[in-house]
């Protein structure tokens, strides 16, 4: 379905709920940065559609993704006929079923690594290492997207990933914070460094609860963050719900209309620091 887009689309449309711990992050930031433009009793307009997570994870365990894809799809038409003018997945992960949200609905996705190349090319990095769940670093879906912007990907090596992603599911999504994984985040951190990365992307929207700048030697991208901003700024009118999307000879350049099969764009894989 051909996209209607229009300035200034006031009313913002969010996938939530995977986690709440994180989509309750998004709804404070959101208004905080409403309320402080405009003042007063302002919040912003929002229509949130929060899911059971246990149903999604279990889509995501079974590596159901076309039934990911069906379930988020039918929840952003429900949002777009409710009103919303735009619609935003909030969480890292479940934009690998992105695409199918995109087809699904008329009005524009807000992509949350779109929101993350431009606080990278704010902060002059073109390079970035990925942190996240396993899926966002080992697959390309992610890095892909960045690759539009010009922006390149490092990840942990693979026994870095599987621990950073059973601290996501075991610990941050259900709220537990603990010092040793805080730890382990501090080695992905520098071994990315070390790899060449110039800025890190937390990009799950859970690892901001557990890490802050000091834990890192190059720069924080908080995907959460970055992608709230983006939010604000369009329920405040300042950008329309599509400015960050990559322009289409760069999406042409890169595929992104079909032009390869997924995965043509390579992550880099980091060395871990001894």
């Amino acid at each position: 379905m051909e996209q209607q887009r229009s300035v200034g689309d006031a009313v913002v449309g969010i996938l939530g709920g995977m986690s709440w711990h994180s989509t309750a992050h998004y709804y404070r930031a959101v208004n905080e940065r409403v309320a402080a433009v405009r003042g007063g009793h302002a919040s912003a307009r929002i229509l949130l559609s929060s899911l059971d997570f246990a149903a999604v994870r279990e889509l995501q365990l079974r590596e159901d993704w076309a039934g990911a894809g069906a379930l988020l799809a039918g929840e952003a038409r429900a949002l777009e006929r409710a009103g919303a003018g735009c619609v935003a997945i909030a969480t890292n992960l479940m934009h690998k079923v992105a695409p199918d949200v995109e087809r699904s609905v008329g009005i524009p996705l807000v992509h949350i690594a779109d929101a993350v190349a431009a606080e990278a090319r704010a902060l002059g990095a073109r390079t970035l290492g990925i942190v996240g769940t396993r899926w966002v670093m080992a697959e390309p879906f992610y890095a892909e997207r960045l690759a539009l912007h010009g922006i390149d990907a490092r990840v942990p090596e693979p026994a870095a990933q599987a621990e950073l992603d059973r601290i996501v599911f075991d610990e941050l999504t259900q709220g537990a914070l603990v010092p040793a994984s805080r730890a382990a985040y501090r080695e992905a951190f520098a071994s990315l460094a070390v790899a060449g990365a110039e800025a890190i992307v937390l990009a799950c929207t859970e690892i901001m609860l557990l890490v802050d700048a000091d834990d890192s030697p190059v720069p924080l991208i908080d995907s959460c963050a970055a992608h709230a901003d983006a939010l604000a700024r369009i329920a405040l009118g300042e950008r329309s719900a599509d400015a960050l999307v990559p322009d289409a000879a760069q999406r042409l350049e890169h595929g992104a209309d079909g032009g390869h099969a997924l995965g043509a764009v390579p992550v880099p894989q980091g060395d871990r620091a001894a």
